[in-house]
């Protein structure tokens, strides 16, 4: 279980990257729709980022480190 979560959390860590990027890149963008795509951008990044503390947290909880009970 331990291990699935790792590589889950490599691959959402991965994901954050890439659309961290593409905000970053959509930033040097000067057309109409920069603003609605930053927006949209900016959603996906902090849904990423809560996949990813929350794979964290399940991590924790099955290796040990945090006890819940």
């Amino acid at each position: 279980m331990a291990s699935a979560l790792t590589i889950g959390l490599y691959i959402a860590i991965g994901i954050l990257v890439v659309v961290l990027a593409m905000g970053l890149i959509n930033l040097t963008r000067t057309d109409d729709e920069q603003r609605s795509r930053s927006n949209q951008l900016m959603r996906m990044r902090v849904i990423v980022q809560a996949v990813v503390v929350g794979i964290l947290v399940l991590l924790g909880i099955v290796v040990g480190s945090i006890q819940i009970f």
